[in-house]
Protein backbone atom coordinates (compact mmCIF):
# COMPACT_ATOMS: atom_id res chain seq x y z
CA UNK A 1 0.00 0.00 0.00
CA UNK A 2 1.28 3.33 -0.67
CA UNK A 3 2.65 5.71 1.50
CA UNK A 4 0.97 9.17 2.07
CA UNK A 5 3.48 12.55 2.64
CA UNK A 6 3.72 15.99 2.52
CA UNK A 7 6.01 16.52 -0.66
CA UNK A 8 9.34 18.64 1.29
CA UNK A 9 9.28 20.62 -2.25
CA UNK A 10 5.56 21.68 -2.61
CA UNK A 11 4.03 20.68 0.47
CA UNK A 12 1.37 18.99 -1.11
CA UNK A 13 -0.14 15.80 -0.52
CA UNK A 14 2.10 12.99 -2.15
CA UNK A 15 2.90 9.30 -2.52
CA UNK A 16 6.07 8.02 -1.58
CA UNK A 17 8.28 5.05 -2.52
CA UNK A 18 11.81 4.29 -2.25
CA UNK A 19 13.49 3.85 -5.64
CA UNK A 20 17.43 2.96 -5.73
CA UNK A 21 17.75 4.21 -1.87
CA UNK A 22 16.11 8.15 -2.88
CA UNK A 23 12.59 8.88 -1.92
CA UNK A 24 10.35 9.55 -4.85
CA UNK A 25 7.35 11.91 -3.87
CA UNK A 26 4.63 11.67 -6.80
CA UNK A 27 1.52 14.26 -6.36
CA UNK A 28 -1.69 13.31 -5.14
CA UNK A 29 -3.39 16.13 -6.82
CA UNK A 30 -7.38 15.70 -6.04
CA UNK A 31 -8.70 15.76 -2.97
CA UNK A 32 -11.25 13.32 -3.22
CA UNK A 33 -8.60 10.42 -4.23
CA UNK A 34 -6.58 11.31 -0.92
CA UNK A 35 -9.56 10.32 0.95
CA UNK A 36 -9.95 7.13 -0.94
CA UNK A 37 -6.30 5.88 -0.33
CA UNK A 38 -6.86 6.68 3.93
CA UNK A 39 -10.15 4.46 3.61
CA UNK A 40 -8.48 1.66 1.62
CA UNK A 41 -5.63 1.64 3.97
CA UNK A 42 -8.02 1.55 7.26
CA UNK A 43 -9.80 -1.10 5.37
CA UNK A 44 -6.44 -3.21 4.19
CA UNK A 45 -5.55 -2.97 8.31
CA UNK A 46 -8.87 -4.31 9.09
CA UNK A 47 -8.96 -6.87 6.66
CA UNK A 48 -4.92 -7.64 7.72
CA UNK A 49 -6.14 -8.43 11.47
CA UNK A 50 -8.65 -10.31 10.74
CA UNK A 51 -6.93 -12.68 8.21
CA UNK A 52 -4.07 -13.08 10.61
CA UNK A 53 -6.38 -14.10 13.46
CA UNK A 54 -7.81 -16.39 11.26
CA UNK A 55 -4.47 -17.85 10.43
CA UNK A 56 -3.90 -18.30 13.93
CA UNK A 57 -7.06 -20.49 14.65
CA UNK A 58 -6.32 -22.24 12.01
CA UNK A 59 -3.02 -23.02 12.88
CA UNK A 60 -4.79 -23.98 16.69
CA UNK A 61 -6.65 -26.25 15.11
CA UNK A 62 -4.24 -27.89 12.97
CA UNK A 63 -2.37 -28.45 15.85
CA UNK A 64 -5.41 -29.78 18.29
CA UNK A 65 -5.62 -32.79 15.44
Amino acid sequence: MSQVANCPTCGCKSKIKEVDGQTVYTAVQDEEAFKKIGQLKKAMEKFKAKSEALEKELNELKGSL
